[in-house]
This record gives C-alpha cells, structure tokens and sequence, in this order.
C-alpha cells in the first residue's frame, strides 16, 4: 500500500501526522505492529558524509557506490533483521524479505529511484563459517532505519519506522525532522575533495612459497582428476598505527578505483568488510537481468604501448580465454536451469586501474515468480571465485586455504520491493578490525598457470586496496 502527500515537503504539513496517527489506530485495534517506509527527495548530499556521521558503533550499516552510473546508497541501522547459518539461507532470506513486505506500508512518492523500502544483503562466501569466530554470519538481511542514496543527481531519504500503539506519533516526527535537517546541513560529496595517503603499517611477509606450492599442487590434481580450475586465495595481514578510518579507506577506494563497486558493511561490533570489486553478480532492473562473466587477467602497462600489448595477450591467450569460458558456460547454463533465456553480449575487455580482465556481459528477462535470491542462491559461487566443478572445487579451497574465507568472494548487495536488486562479488576486499586489516585476493588456477605469474597476480591486487586504506 503506499500514500502520496498532497505537498512537496511531507514533514511540514499535517497529512503525515494524520496518517500516522491512522496506522497507531489501525495497531491498537488489531494488536499489532506495523513498519512504515517514508520516502523523500532532499538536497543533495554525499551518502558517504551521512554514513560517517550517523552511523553508531553498535549497529549495523551497508555502504555502495557505482560511480559510473552516477549511484550509491548508504543505509544505517535497523528496524527488522534476520542473520542465520546453513544451506537453506537464501530460502529464508527470501521467505523474509517477502514476510516484511507484507507489513510495510509506504508513504511519499516510491516511483523515484531508491524509493520505498531496501533489503540489504550480505552472505558469506560458504553455507557455514568454519571459524566460530569469525565476526559476520553466513547471511545478514535488514531493513534499514535510516536511507540515503543518491541516484541521477537526485537524493532521495528514506525512513523506516515501526508504528504500534505505545509510540508518541508527535515525539517521533519531531525526531524526524531534526534528523532530516542534520543530513540537509552536510555538504554533497565534500568528501570527494581530498584524497588520503595510506599510513605506516607493520606488514606480515606474505607466504609466497606455500602460494606457489599450492598452486603447483592444484595443477596436479587439474592433471590427474576432473578439476578444470581451483581459485586459490591468498591474504595480507597488516596492522596500523592507528586505528583504520573507515570512510577515508572508502573515499580513497572510489578515487582510486572509479570503475569498481566501492562497498562496505558493519556488524555493529566493530568490524567492517571493504572494497572495492570489480564483479556485478546480478544487476535486475524491471525485470530485466545483467550478469557478468568475469575471468582471465592481465596488468596494465606502464605506457599506451605496453598496455595495449598486454590487452592483446589477454585477448589471444589459450590459458585465458579457457578460464572465461568456463564462467560464461556455467553462469548461461545456471540461468537456463532457471528458465531464463540468456543473451550473450559481444565479450569486451574490462580495464581497471591497476588490472584488466576478460567481459562477457550476459542478460535475461526475469519472470515475476522467481524472486532475485534464487538466482543469487543459483549461481554463487560462479566458478570465477571457486572454481570448475564447483562442488569439488570447493572442496579443495577449504583444503588449500587455511584462513576463513567469510564475506570475500560473495555476494553483497541490495533488493527493494519490486524486485529490482543489485549483488556484487566480494572480492579485492578487506576485513577491518580497529587497527589490524586482513586483505583478500585471489587467482584462478586453471592448466597452464605459472606459480610465479598467479603469485604476482594476487599481489597486485592486494597492493591495490591496501594502497587507499588509511
């Protein structure tokens, strides 16, 4: 259900009031509680700032950025969560996503984009954390309190409250409306201004010999057994003299790397999860669905020369253009065991900063009975992150990496109440603790990898990311 106010401002006049005051009724009499989303275009203003000076140490928050479509969104605590275990949990996370819906009702214009009520998601990139103590489950969903994005130059805020019938209707807007004119006296995108250099840092020696070793070890068994490819991970532990400032690393990662996902999410404990990746899971907009197929890599030259050699190679290599095919036949087949009809798009080279990579957009159309998270549920882990058979695949990471793999390498993203979403891939990404940061990255192993050229790989990726934080 949603309600249009009859002005442009909702907080001035008495139509939200009233129609709040309808819905504590509608509580008292039935017994119940009810989530109210209120959606607002303001000023504009930088969902970065609002995400640094709202945000509370004890609650959970999602940040992401894609500077290329002119987007990014900040959302700030919640008002209704779920964070489970086990391999029924893109199940239950759509069970309660759908559960929630039912109770929401809408207030404001929810046809401007970022409108209405978002689920934000993050899962880890196995069914269940073999460390006990790692700091995130392996799914979080919630319903945001507080949302800020921005979107075509426009800021849209949206509210979500819960109305029952001991909440003073009056109190809570006077609330509201302080809040409101606190996001309104930041300044849009100041933070864009400045860029951080990286502080000193005690580094762990990275293992380059038992990477190497692995990688040796997994070509065997590419050799000898019906593996195509094992993504081996590898991790840089740092530690800084200060404790790591979160919306600096995230300002210095959307300078550094304008043509990635910038995203970042808290447990409400003290530990985030960042980066900066380059990998889109699934973007569904109206039904319509973007996936890519993400695989084989090359760095970038020094000069135009060496840059355009190297992209040759990348685009004419054997080794390379068999690692993305495996993902581009796995993601197509997933998709089509769904019933979907995928079109694939005329493949392109995806050039980063630091790193360029083998693209294959693929889209779909997406019929309304199959929720997003059945395709995330379907096509997670692709084999650009796990590998090619991706059960046995799997397998072999948890044998080979003796870390947690968490949040890295899976999806984190969005889904609002139409069913359009957005998941990226976790990857290039670091797991920040006060002042100690663990830093992942990956290479996929596949026949005619060279342990020194995989080992070299990885470390240019991780040397990216810890280069902006600070």
């Amino acid at each position: 259900m949603t309600v249009s106010p009859c002005r442009n401002n909702l907080f001035v006049h008495k139509d939200l009031y009233q129609f709040l005051v309808a819905v504590q009724e509608k509580c008292v009499k039935s017994n119940c509680r009810q989530i109210v989303s209120i959606s607002q275009e303001i000023d504009l203003v930088d969902p970065l700032l609002v995400l640094d000076k709202l945000t509370q140490a004890n609650e959970i928050n999602f940040y992401f950025e894609d500077k290329g479509k002119g987007e990014a969104i900040a959302a700030i605590d919640s008002v209704a969560k779920l964070q489970i275990d086990g391999a029924d949990r893109f199940t239950q996370a759509e069970y309660f996503i759908k559960s929630c819906l039912k109770n929401i009702i809408n207030f404001g214009n929810a046809n401007q984009g970022f409108s209405g009520p978002h689920f934000f998601c993050y899962f880890s990139f196995f069914d269940k954390n073999a460390q006990v103590d790692y700091p995130f489950p392996s799914a979080t969903i919630f319903l945001p309190g507080w949302q800020v994005a921005v979107k075509d130059q426009r800021c849209i805020l949206v509210t979500n409250m819960i109305i029952n019938e001991s909440v003073n209707i009056q109190r809570l807007l006077e609330n509201l409306q302080n809040k409101i004119k606190f996001i309104q006296s930041l300044e849009y995108y100041s933070a864009n201004s400045d860029f951080f250099p990286a502080k000193f840092y005690k580094k762990s020696v990275t293992n380059a010999t038992g990477f190497k070793r692995s990688v040796v070890s997994v070509l065997e068994k590419i050799r000898s057994s019906h593996l195509s490819k094992i993504v081996l991970a590898d991790i840089l532990d740092v530690k800084s003299s200060n404790h790591f400032n979160l919306v600096k690393s995230l300002n210095n990662l959307r300078q550094i790397h304008p043509n990635c996902y910038i995203f970042s999410t808290s447990n409400g404990k003290g530990q985030n999860f960042i980066g900066a990746s380059p990998e889109r899971l699934i973007s569904i907009n109206n039904q319509q669905l973007i996936t890519d197929a993400l695989a084989g890599s090359a760095p970038r030259g020094k000069t135009p020369a060496e840059d355009a050699a190297n992209a040759n190679r990348l685009l004419n290599s054997a080794k390379e253009k068999h690692e993305h095919s495996l993902v581009l036949d796995f993601i197509t087949q997933r998709l089509c065991q769904l019933g979907l009809l995928p079109q694939i798009l005329a493949p392109r080279l995806r050039q980063l900063s630091n790193i360029q990579h083998l693209w294959t957009p693929i889209s779909a159309t997406v019929p309304t009975n199959i929720h997003p998270l059945k395709i995330v549920a379907q096509l997670h882990p692709t084999p650009a992150v796990a590998g090619a058979a991706r059960d046995i695949a799997c397998a072999e990471i948890r044998r080979y990496e003796n870390f947690e793999r968490g949040l890295y390498a899976a999806p984190l993203g969005w889904i609002d109440s139409q069913g359009n979403c957005e998941f990226i891939v976790g990857i290039r990404s670091a797991l920040i603790d006060g002042d100690r940061a663990r830093l992942y990255a990956g290479a996929g192993i596949v026949a005619g990898s060279d342990p020194d050229k995989e080992f070299a790989e990885v470390q240019l990726k991780l040397q990216a990311l810890l280069k902006a934080l600070v």
